[in-house]
């Protein structure tokens, strides 16, 4: 079984953010000594990077789920939490990253390229770092941010400078081995070659890499035999050689009608009709294999095609083919634009951008749409009524407020941030320090007496016994009045909510 693989799935998952900590630093004497909680660790992220010494997406092929590591919580006393492990993949050069949909993230082309598919998502601030004029002691802390998870293509479409093409058991797999130090598998049976082969051919003082795509039958470009599969492959090329079998009489075939059938198929597939061409008769050394190729070859040059007669075999032919080849290529690398070095180019927001959209949709759902909007909600622990209530003072300081305003909201219309869906309620004015992790702008009106109003009532309560309780005679006999009993006297100072006075 062949052990190159050029295609593969992955699922990604990188690690998510650490949660923030909410704390207060304690100790003797100081039961209140200001917030403490640090910051949660960011998640690990997953980065793509060529290596040369990787020829094979194989190793994918077995393990496709990876997922990087998640950051560490934030802890009290200040101490923030472990920064998740970046993963790093080696890749073959070459290598193409895509979606599912066929959209191309990047084309990994040359030794150190590298593109961090996948991002571990922010840890979350502590109360700490959240502690303002306003808020001296947060009660909340920031969530940690999921990291990135999504499924991509991995595709290797070989880099190589000279591309054979041609039936099978033409002799590709042959020419590379006498050619170079690859070693094909070479049998005399139709599809020896199950995966491309590359070489590398020196040529006096040029050298050039060469790849041979399994053979290719009529209707390779949809999908018959081999070719589909392995025809990205020659995608990168700078020359295409067709290889022609010199002994195809002894097979009842035609040299033209195979080269006029390849080229049918590299029509088909797209993208190679600029690519010059070069025709190899290759087999002379077989009986009637020279008159064939004498036969072919002045039809081959009225095409306008450049034409060698080869043997792999006596290696006939092969230094002036790969001279001519070496020329090729060189023309092509002189011809090409002089590659520079990535651009870090800063793009900075417009004027009028605000960082947000707002669209009503069918069902009448206000839906807010935004990178730094959708990040604070995610982070935002919706069990935590301060936390809330911060929530929305960003909001408003950023402007969407007013923008729902504008757009028709009223108090009670449904907004969705992200995957969060609630009704929305106006900002009730300045935020006020209460107890740690309450809004009193969130509280619901509560029936319930105050304190203040329980106080007064016992209070009128212990006059209006007073009055009803009979008092004590000279001679030291009681007299009560509704058979009342005599009440506790508790003094104002020492009253308390819990206390009883019945």
């Amino acid at each position: 079984m062949t052990t190159f693989v050029d295609r593969v799935v992955l699922h990604l998952q990188a690690g998510d953010g650490g949660h923030g900590c909410s704390s207060v630093h304690r100790e003797k004497f100081k039961p209140l000594g200001g917030p403490d909680g640090g910051n949660g660790g960011h998640g690990g992220s997953i980065t793509l990077v060529v290596d040369p010494q990787q020829h094979t997406l194989l190793d994918f092929h077995f393990h496709p789920h990876i997922k990087a590591s998640n950051g560490g919580g934030g802890a009290g006393s200040n101490r923030d939490g472990a920064t998740g492990k970046d993963l790093i993949l080696k890749v073959p050069d070459g290598t193409v990253v895509q979606t599912l949909d066929g959209e191309v993230l990047a084309d990994l082309v040359g030794a150190g390229t590298e593109f961090t598919v996948a991002r571990g998502g922010r840890g979350g601030r502590g109360n700490a770092s959240l502690a303002n004029a306003r808020r001296k002691v947060p009660g909340f802390a920031e969530l940690g941010e999921p990291g990135d998870q999504l499924d991509v293509v991995l595709e290797l479409k070989s880099v190589a400078d000279v591309g054979l093409v041609g039936f099978p058991s033409a002799g590709k797999s042959s020419l590379i081995a006498v050619m170079s130090a690859a070693k094909p598998k070479i049998a005399d049976y139709p599809f020896t070659t199950l995966v491309p082969n590359l070489g590398v051919v020196q040529a006096g003082e040029q050298t050039y890499t060469i790849a041979d795509v399994p053979g290719l039958i009529p209707g390779a470009a949809t999908g018959k035999g081999l070719g589909m599969q392995f025809l990205r492959h020659i995608e990168r090329t700078s020359v295409l050689v067709h290889v022609l079998d010199a002994a195809a009489p002894e097979i009842e075939r035609d040299p033209l009608a195979d080269l006029d059938a390849i080229e049918a198929e590299l029509a088909a597939y797209g993208g190679l009709e600029n690519r010059p061409r070069i025709v190899v008769l290759n087999k002379i050394d077989i009986p009637d294999g020279r008159d064939l190729a004498e036969m072919v070859r002045p039809d081959l040059e009225a095409r306008g095609y450049q034409v060698f007669e080869v043997s792999a075999m006596t290696r006939e032919g092969l230094r002036e083919f790969g001279f001519a080849l070496a020329k090729l290529v060189a023309e092509h690398r002189a011809a090409k634009p002089v590659e520079e070095a990535t651009r870090i180019v800063i793009r900075p927001r417009a004027v009028d951008d605000t960082g947000f959209t707002i669209e009503q949709d069918e069902d009448g759902v206000f839906v807010i749409r935004g990178t730094q909007v959708e990040r604070w909600v995610r982070q935002t622990n919706f069990d935590n009524d301060e936390a809330i209530g911060y929530l929305g003072d960003r909001l408003e300081r950023l402007g969407v407020e007013a923008e729902l305003a504008k757009k028709g909201a009223v108090a009670g219309s449904p907004v969705r941030i992200g995957e969060r869906e609630f009704d929305w309620a106006p900002n009730a004015g300045e935020y006020i320090s209460g107890p740690r992790g309450t809004d009193i702008r969130l509280e619901e009106l509560d029936t319930r007496p105050s304190a203040a109003q329980r106080l007064a009532a016992r209070k009128a309560r212990r006059v209006r016994n007073d009055d009803e309780l009979t008092h004590m005679s000279a001679d030291g006999t009681v007299s009560t009045v509704a058979n009342a009993q005599l009440p506790v006297l508790v003094s104002d100072e020492d009253d308390s909510e819990g206390d009883t006075d019945e």
